[in-house]
């Protein structure tokens, strides 16, 4: 049963909510339309473990929330603009299209690989420069941010909830990455919205100049362009919480008065090699398009899944290969008892065994124990009813952990691509005039009947899904 917002809570979710500091019942504003924003990857180079780790933890709480909620609308984004970007473009002698578009593709294909669902949204920054120009025009009109030298800034003093997400008082602010110290702050707490650029650097016109965004400022945009303010929850890496996500919270209270940018947010732990901090310097990076090469994406997926999230996770090959056995014996158990019929639906007594253990903050290393004991038993089970009913529960554990995954099929007849072509142009016209919810009806309208969207700044492509030829409007 899908929760409503009178639901009492047998089957409610419950999560570590690092704005509280405590593990809290998440209830959404609208149990009709839930909205998740996940801070997705810089795409200069392949996507590293800590990376997967996050995206598939994120698409694991998507895979419970859709469970629960008749709607689940959920953003991962690209940063596509960025100083990292700029440096490894002028190196290889690419443009930065090129460069970005060419790892956005192969993070796609690797976090396929690893069983994640395509989120509804996936923006990249440069599809939203107005909207990052409307917020910090917002942000300079009620003094919350100046313009100092071709740049523009938010002054941290000016907020006085600052530190909410992290703890962190005045004299802790400048501890921590991409705090920059420049002689135009006015505090030097204070962080860049928008920075000059040279000829040679992307940039787009502004108020202030020719420039480009801060790296903070984008996120606080592509939120509120795609899922509209407040949100329900807010994920990523434990690495963000200071100073990105702090000053998100920063940026997107204060552009709107006061008003609650997110009540829930979540963030998963990082990634060792070996008991070794994970780091060029130390030639231990582990790229998953690399990795993909000698595993198997689930085995990957199963070790990214063992420890709880919010947990560091020491990354070695001993973990991949017991991994792998796991799954080998899962396989082998599943095919073994093929010929049994599966049970039209689970109840209290198949699926939720491991459904209870993931209500209970993610818990995946109690789900994976609870799945493994279903397993044992089935091995050993000689009543027909018995073995069905679980293998019923083990199937279903499996898929809501995202494995024994299915490629995406439709029964969409593409009629006339006149008709989907119109209710993109209904769509377009939805978001031009910012009525967020009708644009998303149609987008849910389309990728229910089998058709993924993508914008970008040529337009809005669209594509039956499992093709790979893509029309525009």
């Amino acid at each position: 049963m899908k929760e409503t917002g009178t639901d009492p809570g047998r089957h409610a979710l419950f999560l570590t909510n690092t704005l509280s500091g405590r593990k809290q019942r998440f209830q959404p504003r609208d149990p009709n339309r839930v909205t998740l924003y996940v801070c997705g990857p810089t795409v200069y180079n392949y996507a590293h473990l800590g990376n997967a780790r996050s995206a598939v933890v994120f698409d694991l709480l998507y895979r419970v929330l859709r469970q629960k909620y008749s709607r689940v609308l959920y953003a991962r984004n690209f940063t596509d603009v960025d100083d990292k970007i700029n440096a490894e473009a002028a190196r290889t002698g690419q443009s930065i299209r090129v460069l970005t578009d060419r790892f956005i593709d192969a993070y796609r294909s690797d976090m396929k690989a690893l069983g994640l669902l395509t989120p509804d949204f996936e923006p990249r920054v440069t599809d939203h420069i107005p909207d990052i120009i409307s917020i910090i025009s917002r942000l300079i009109d009620r003094g919350h941010a100046y313009v100092a030298e071709g740049h523009v800034l938010f002054h941290v003093p000016s907020f006085e909830q600052y530190g909410v997400l992290s703890g962190r008082k005045q004299k802790d602010l400048m501890a921590g990455g991409r705090v920059e110290i420049a002689p135009f702050k006015h505090d030097p707490a204070d962080f860049v919205l928008w920075k000059p650029s040279t000829p040679d650097l992307p940039g787009w016109e502004s108020p202030w100049g020719r420039g480009r965004p801060g790296w903070h400022i984008e996120c606080s945009a592509m939120t509120e362009n795609r899922l509209g303010l407040p949100i329900d929850l807010h994920g990523g890496g434990q690495d963000l919480i200071f100073p990105h996500h702090e000053n998100e919270i920063a940026q997107s209270v204060s552009a709107r008065d006061g008003a609650e940018y997110c009540k829930f947010w979540v963030h998963n732990g990082f990634v060792t090699v070996e008991g070794r901090k994970m780091s060029k310097s130390l030639g231990n990076v582990v790229l998953v398009h690399d990795l993909l090469k000698e595993a198997d994406g689930e085995a990957i997926r199963l070790a990214l899944l063992s420890a709880h999230y919010r947990q560091p996770l020491d990354w070695s090959k001993e973990l991949l290969d017991r991994c792998r056995r796991t799954l080998q014996r899962l396989r082998r158990l599943l095919s073994d008892t093929d010929h049994l019929a599966q049970e039209d639906s689970v109840d209290g007594s198949t699926e939720l065994s491991v459904a209870r253990a993931l209500d209970d903050d993610l818990n995946t290393p109690a789900g994976l124990s609870t799945l493994f004991e279903t397993a044992h038993r089935l091995r050993r089970a000689e009543v027909p009813s018995v073995k069905t009913r679980l293998r019923t529960e083990l199937v279903g554990g499996l898929r809501l952990l995202g494995f024994l995954r299915k490629e995406e099929q439709t029964s969409f007849s593409v009629e006339s691509d006149a008709i989907v072509s119109d209710l993109v142009r209904r769509r377009i016209e939805a978001r031009d005039r910012r009525d967020f919810a009708e644009a998303d009806r149609l987008r849910d309208m389309l990728r229910g009947q089998g058709i993924f969207l993508e914008d970008t700044p040529l337009g809005t492509r669209w594509r039956v899904i499992g093709s790979r030829t893509s029309c525009q409007s």
